[in-house]
């Protein structure tokens, strides 16, 4: 049998570029080895280039042209749609391949694929993040201290730190060339800036995803955008060859936003960025709630409960102010958060962030970069009320778009809850409070994926309940039990209606007139016996504004203004009443 070994290497003089050369193999032959068995060399693996760690997407068809954008792929007839991701195929071998010889096949060996800056790589598609699924080692999120550089705010709180690589971001090609193909579609077209801007990513990363799109031929440049050079102002669009990929993409999902953080970041973010044990003093407190007239068993009551963090229970008749208490409590906790727009779990993407509840923070002059996937927020305050059922409070999934709103409860993780009316929701107060014994016990909220799958989440939640019934009618012993602090919320005495009134008359721009609030005490409060509340100053200095401008006068505390506003404002419908007669003053 005759064998053939390579030839030696060239000496260091040669030049060590082969990527360019079609070189015809020559075979020496050489004296077998004393070896017992003898030992074939194996020809070289040749290299395949490739845009990414792993085949993204699949190849283009062959024969196909670029165009102008694809029209949206049909709906196919089954209208059940694979709902989990595809299974992630054996990692490549990443062992650095043996040097170059010096006469190779004769073959063509494409260049080196380039990677991104930094040793982080994925070897795979799967991107899931679920807690219940240990496998998942995603990149724990690095925070700033005070000793670092660009460090912001005091000791260790959490600072999302702006990804350098895709592999910091906890996500892989795949996904985010997907994220691309979307945002493409649904636009149009766009410039590469505006595509990182929809993502919240760095352009550098966004760039070399673009690139390795346009490489498989799905993506192809239209022009420059007009202003500057460079990938960022180049206009892209998406080719024909796309077609069926996309339909593929739409059909796991259509969420077409910022890129997603993995889970485990997250509810790593919701234990540092915690609402639990605050220090807050009752100097802190006292001009955190505006123009409101509290009394001192009201922050005596709230005071400590905001420091445990813990739920607190509101009761007493309607109109005191239990939801305007609530309201200025989320004001005494210092500092703000980081919300991110959407997570990943179990590659499904869940948004949390929500214009109407979350407020923005604007970044002051130097502030240090972040991660633009989170959003710097105030401690958030969520308020549902007698449209609350059980089934907004779990994980509520669009089949038309496929992924999942947070569920209010977990809108409000780092924040507060207030939780109004309640035993007026459509749900029965027994099955309400059931749902919420768990999360109060263990700071663990259960929630349901659409597969039926249950998963953890961290209830880091300030709790506020609020009623105006009769508590004995609504909550049990157990219920009691896990919320330490109960506060009922009184009635106003003289004196601080008239306080109330004072103050609403200086934001009304009315002025004050102390005789005609003693006028409307003795006229219709004493004579009927009719309790005060807190917020009929409010409501009847809005009635004698009203009823002024509809007179063509300037709105003052008259006593015919007043009397037109109580005959407006206090009246009791009767069950037995004569005939004829449909109300009667009270």
């Amino acid at each position: 049998m005759s064998l053939f070994r390579r030839p030696p290497s060239p000496d260091s003089g040669s030049s060590s570029d082969e990527s360019s050369r079609s070189v015809t193999p020559v075979e020496t032959a050489v004296v077998p080895p004393a070896a017992p068995t003898p030992v074939l060399s194996g020809p070289p693996r040749p290299r395949v280039g490739v845009t990414g760690v792993t085949a993204a997407l699949p190849p283009r068809p062959p024969g196909a042209v670029t165009g102008s954008r694809p029209a949206l792929p049909p709906e196919p007839d089954d209208p059940d749609f694979p709902t989990e991701r595809r299974g992630s195929s054996s990692p490549p071998d990443r062992r650095a391949p043996p040097p170059a010889p010096a006469t190779l096949p004769s073959v063509i060996v494409a260049p080196p694929e380039r990677r991104g800056p930094g040793p982080s790589q994925y070897s795979g598609p799967d991107r899931r993040g679920s807690a219940a699924s240990p496998q998942y080692n995603g990149p724990e999120r690095r925070t700033r201290r005070p000793g670092e550089e660009g460090g912001a705010g005091p000791g260790d709180r959490f600072w999302p730190a702006q990804p350098r690589t895709l592999g910091e971001t906890g996500l892989n090609t795949t996904f985010v060339e997907e994220l691309v193909l979307k945002a493409l579609f649904f636009a149009g077209e766009m410039r590469g800036m505006d595509i990182a801007a929809r993502l919240q990513l760095p352009s550098a990363l966004v760039d070399d995803v673009i690139e390795g799109l346009r490489r498989q031929k799905y993506v192809d440049i239209r022009g420059g955008g007009g202003s500057g050079v460079g990938k960022s102002t180049m206009i892209y669009q998406l080719t024909t060859f796309v077609t069926d990929v996309l339909r593929q993409v739409l059909d796991r999902n259509r969420y077409n936003g910022p890129a997603p953080v993995p889970f485990l970041e997250w509810a790593a973010a919701v234990k540092k960025q915690t609402v639990r044990g605050n220090r807050i003093t009752r100097a802190r407190m006292q001009d955190k709630f505006g123009d409101l007239i509290i009394k001192d068993y009201i922050f005596d009551g709230i005071g400590p409960a905001m420091n445990s963090g813990r739920a607190i229970f509101f009761y007493g008749p309607p109109g005191n102010g239990k939801t305007a208490i609530c309201q200025g409590m989320v004001n005494c906790f210092d500092g703000d958060i980081f919300i991110p727009h959407a997570i990943l779990i179990d590659d499904f993407v869940v948004r949390i962030f929500d214009a109407n509840l979350h407020k923005v923070v604007e970044d002051e002059p130097g502030a240090p970069p972040y991660d633009r996937r989170w959003v710097r927020c105030r401690r958030p305050l969520v308020v549902v009320g007698g449209e609350l059922t059980l089934e907004m409070l779990d994980l509520v999934y669009s089949p038309e778009v496929k992924y999942y709103e947070a569920p209010f409860q977990m809108k409000a993780s780092n924040g507060m809850l207030l939780i109004d009316d309640f035993g007026r929701q459509k749900v029965s107060p027994k099955d309400l409070l059931n749902r919420w014994i768990v999360p109060l016990e263990s700071d663990i909220d259960m929630l349901t994926l659409h597969t039926g799958k249950k998963l953890q989440v961290p209830f880091d939640v300030f709790a506020a309940f609020s009623t105006n019934l009769d508590p004995s009618d609504l909550v049990d012993d157990a219920f009691l039990r896990r919320v330490r602090y109960k506060l009922e919320v009184q009635r106003p005495d003289e004196a601080q209606f008239h306080d109330i009134f004072q103050v609403m008359c200086r934001k009304r721009g009315v002025p004050y007139n102390a005789a005609a609030v003693d006028y409307l005490i003795d006229a219709h409060y004493r004579p009927v016996g009719r309790p005060f509340a807190a917020c009929q100053p409010r409501d009847l200095l809005d009635q004698v504004i009203d009823m002024a401008h509809y007179q063509g006068q300037e709105p003052r505390l008259t006593t015919e203004l007043l009397d037109s506003a109580v005959r407006g404002y206090f009246v009791r419908f009767d069950k037995d009443k004569p005939a004829g007669t449909s109300a009667s003053a009270g």
